[in-house]
């Protein structure tokens, strides 16, 4: 039980991977849906590159989008309106009639009797249906329901209802008519004083009716029996033939495999995506073993990969139509900035293949989302400069509209019906991809990583750390800053990362804080503290340097990665000066008390610190200079160090080796240039 104990914790890296693996495959299949997909992939007007389809089983045609939007529009515009009817309005407005007729008309005394019959005849007219208070821009046509009562009194238009706004043309039309021009003014004063609303919209009927005659609309029309022959090779994909082929593409994702298929569906969404997965771990362990053996960056990259695919199950489920909203290019943007372009690149197809199983129009989201991800890839550069991210996000946003323009064109065959709302989903996913750069600090630390913004805010020599070491070892910050450009130079000349180099190199020698006279580069003085210490007591504090960098480094929160550089600068090799002088006077001395404990540099950038680490402090040393001098000094150096095989570890090859000499080269050449000799 002990040795099995003690064989979990010796594997318990791997353990912790496969069970993240496993946890990981899991929570992508519960966001998926557990429905079948339609083997056969199809576009509109273009021709079916499969097999002849016959239909596998009977199932309905279901109206396309647009059918159903004309047939609700045709229901609601030929809806009908109800209008509840208050009975005692018309009685108040006789009464009221009957009495304020006398005083209107005192003064008038012939045909007072027939005025009077005038006046009831036009009211009766004026109430025949009714009056509303409040016009509702109905057509004139419009079926209108007369309501008392909550029972049906009249059936008539919209345009035989009187409408306040509207009294006084009816009126004046109604007099003139009947002959009463003369009495227009006392009619219309009568009438204004007596006539009310008696008709108000029953929206409570009307509502329920009209969303009875929206059910009743049928969401298929007709039906297509197993065996019938649905499409042939090489027919066009269009008209009935394309609202066929996605109604049996419908039933395929419904319950035809919700209702028999469940687990074997659920079974095979679990092999795809642990396919998927494990490719990316196979990827990270043949190219990326540093990243492959740190549990915390996969983590991170299972993490983000799940991430971006839930927001886009979230969006799917909400409205598939804002499936671009979802701003899928920051995932390589992030693993770039964190890791390289081939591996942002890699994981940013592996998790858009996956959500090609559950997006509509699946080709073309793949399409389009892999191109904006090379784009992403190609275009963003030093991402801690803002202007190169906007600038990347507006190539981003502009390569989805010209490729969905694309697309859109090949399946209409004109541009007649574009929706422009969708450029506009694509500018708002631009805007979200901003959204990087507080998402990279958020990052840095929960998982604590190091990207370039990071990196560029370690470079300033005005950081505590950096101006400690200024002040105590100013010899060293010297030759620091020196390693810094050569070592910027050269990572630049064979595409290695300039900024992290750069910043390894700052930091690389801050352990000589400690003892900072005990290194040549800072005793002013003259006095050499060594003359009173043997050889290997010389050597140990000279080793010292990186074991007290390192202890520095973590109290002050450095980077992993910046940390890497203090560990390897200096590899395995040894203190050559103290050896040899040690050797002189003891034949047997052996090389372990005065080696470096490495490890060795295990990248291309540590690589490059050692060289000009190495080439810079040695530089010291020439005497009267020249290329000749400066050339052969800089191959010694670098072979030696290819000799003791510094560099195994490093992904690092003979020719951009060699690139690197050409560099410290020159540059040395620049910095020992040979002045004339002015006159006094």
């Amino acid at each position: 039980m002990k040795e099995l104990i003690n064989k979990w914790y010796r594997n318990h890296a791997l353990v912790y991977k496969v069970l993240l693996f496993i946890a990981t495959t899991f929570l992508i299949v519960y966001l998926f849906p557990k429905s079948g997909k339609f083997k056969y992939s199809f576009d509109k007007g273009k021709p079916w590159q499969s097999e002849n389809l016959l239909a596998p089983f009977d199932f309905a045609i279901k109206k396309s989008d647009f059918e159903l939007k004309k047939e609700k529009d045709e229901v609601i515009e030929n809806s009908t309106v109800y209008f509840s009817q208050k009975k005692d309005i018309k009685k108040d407005v006789f009464e009221n009639y009957d009495s304020k007729f006398k005083t209107v008309f005192k003064d008038v005394e012939q045909d007072k009797s027939k005025l009077y019959n005038a006046g009831k005849s036009i009211l009766n007219s004026i109430y025949e249906f009714g009056v509303i208070e409040e016009n509702f821009n109905y057509p004139p046509d419009k079926k209108v329901v007369i309501l008392e009562d909550q029972k049906q009194k009249d059936v008539t238009t919209y345009d035989n209802l009187v409408k306040t706004e509207s009294l006084r043309v009816n009126l004046e039309k109604v007099i003139d008519d009947k002959g009463y021009t003369q009495y227009k003014t006392i009619f219309l004063s009568l009438f204004f004083d007596v006539i009310s609303p008696n008709l108000t919209l029953n929206k409570s009927i009307t509502n329920k009716a009209l969303q009875e005659d929206l059910n009743n609309i049928s969401s298929t029309r007709g039906s297509i029996e197993s065996g019938t022959l649905i499409i042939s090779k090489g027919e066009l994909v269009e008209g009935n033939k394309y609202d066929i082929l996605k109604s049996l593409e419908s039933e395929y994702e419904s319950q035809v495999w919700n209702q028999k298929n469940y687990i074997w569906v659920t079974v095979a969404y679990v092999i795809l995506v642990a396919l998927s997965l494990l490719m990316l771990l196979l990827f990270l362990r043949k190219y990326r073993i540093e990243v492959f053996l740190d549990n915390t960056k996969v983590t991170f990259i299972f993490f983000n990969m799940f991430l971006m695919i839930l927001l886009t199950t979230f969006i799917i489920n909400y409205n598939s139509q804002y499936v671009y909203v979802v701003p899928l290019c920051v995932l390589p943007l992030v693993l770039k900035a964190f890791f390289d372009a081939r591996l942002g690149l890699f994981s940013h197809v592996l998790t858009v293949l996956l959500l090609g199983f559950i997006v509509p129009n699946s080709y073309e989201y793949m399409f389009l989302q892999i191109i904006a991800g090379i784009v992403t890839i190609l275009t963003v550069s030093e991402l801690y400069k803002r202007a190169n991210l906007f600038i990347s996000v507006g190539q981003i946003t502009l390569v989805y509209i010209i490729a969905y323009f694309a697309f859109f064109v090949i399946h209409e065959g004109n541009i007649l019906e574009l929706k422009v709302e969708i450029f506009g989903l694509f500018i708002l996913c631009g805007l979200a991809t901003l959204f990087v750069q507080p998402l990279i600090y958020v990052y840095e630390k929960l998982f604590g990583l190091v990207s370039d913004v990071s990196l560029l805010e370690l470079s300033d020599t005005n950081t505590k750390l950096l101006k400690e070491l200024s002040n105590k070892a100013p010899g060293t910050f010297h030759h620091s800053l020196n390693v810094a450009n050569l070592a910027e130079a050269s990572a630049n000349e064979i595409g290695a990362n300039a900024m992290l180099v750069r910043v390894g190199a700052l930091y690389h020698d801050i352990g000589k804080m400690k003892n900072p006279t005990y290194f040549t580069e800072n005793q002013s003085t003259g006095i050499n503290p060594h003359e009173e210490l043997s050889s290997k007591e010389s050597a140990a504090i000279i080793i010292n340097h990186v074991i007290d960098g390192i202890e520095i480094a973590k109290k002050n929160n450095l980077p992993d990665r910046v940390i890497d550089f203090i560990r390897t600068h200096h590899g395995t090799s040894v203190v050559y000066y103290f050896y040899k002088k040690q050797k002189e006077f003891h034949a047997l001395t052996t090389e372990v008390d005065y080696q470096y404990p490495g490890p060795k540099p295990f990248s291309k950038e540590t690589a490059i610190l050692m060289m000009c680490d190495s080439v810079e402090a040695a530089s010291k040393s020439l005497k009267d200079p020249s290329s000749t001098k400066i050339n052969q000094f800089v191959e010694a150096i670098i072979s030696k160090q290819m000799e003791t095989g510094q560099f195994l570890n490093a992904n690092i090859t003979f020719k951009e080796i060699e690139s690197i000499k050409k560099v410290l080269k020159n540059k040395l050449a620049n910095i020992f240039h040979l002045r004339i000799e002015y006159p006094e």
